[in-house]
């Protein structure tokens, strides 16, 4: 009985740490607006003063069409880097972290509640169309 239970209270923190970081879209929205003054999130062919991030997931680092990249990040982009749920946490929290000679001013989020929303609404908005 003491296993069932140690097991059932590791699946119930399983899933609340699941739901924690799973975010709030809305909320990731209004985190946005920092990122907006540099990056677009339609599916167009315009980047802003950083590159569209519209199919963001997934994609390999540097590829996004029309965008100049610091050297670094095509250096990080020819290592493999790809842009996935894990890499970008760690990049919005701390670009330099990632890509140390990259050209992204921003120096990062620090509120794991922010990124965690922020990363529900960049899924959502920059998932291209079915």
């Amino acid at each position: 009985m003491r296993i069932v239970t140690m097991s059932l209270l590791a699946i119930m923190a399983a899933s609340a740490a699941q739901a924690q970081e799973a975010g709030d879209v809305e909320a990731g929205r209004r985190v946005f607006a920092q990122c907006r003054a540099c990056h677009l999130i339609d599916n167009s062919a315009r980047n802003g003063v950083g590159p569209n991030l519209y199919g963001i997931m997934g994609r390999r680092a540097g590829q996004r069409e029309g965008f100049r990249y610091s050297a670094n990040m095509q250096e990080r982009a020819a290592a493999g880097l790809t842009w996935d749920d894990a890499t970008l946490r760690a990049y919005v929290a701390n670009p330099k972290a990632v890509v140390p000679q990259g050209s992204m001013t921003f120096a990062g989020l620090r509120n794991p509640e922010q990124i965690n929303n922020l990363m529900a609404f960049l899924a959502e908005a920059t998932r291209p169309a079915q």
